[in-house]
């Protein structure tokens, strides 16, 4: 499945800070516009990775999980 999210990049002297606006902790850094890219793409996959598996460990057994979609 994809998604998409807004990325934010930011020149601080020689390097380029990186976050994603949607979801806080999300951030990063790297020498060259590519190089946050990719780095954000990878912050983006483990953050969301563990959100998923936490969830899954404070899940009740009868909890329902469902897609939910929004327009903004």
């Amino acid at each position: 499945m994809e998604r998409e999210f807004t990325a934010v990049f930011e020149k601080h002297g020689r390097w380029y800070v990186a976050y994603v606006e949607e979801i806080p902790g999300v951030n990063t850094q790297g020498r060259t516009l590519a190089e946050a890219r990719r780095n954000l793409r990878e912050a983006l996959r483990l953050i969301l990775e563990t959100n998923r598996r936490l969830g899954a460990k404070q899940r009740s057994r009868g909890a329902r999980r469902e897609a939910i979609a929004v327009e903004v």
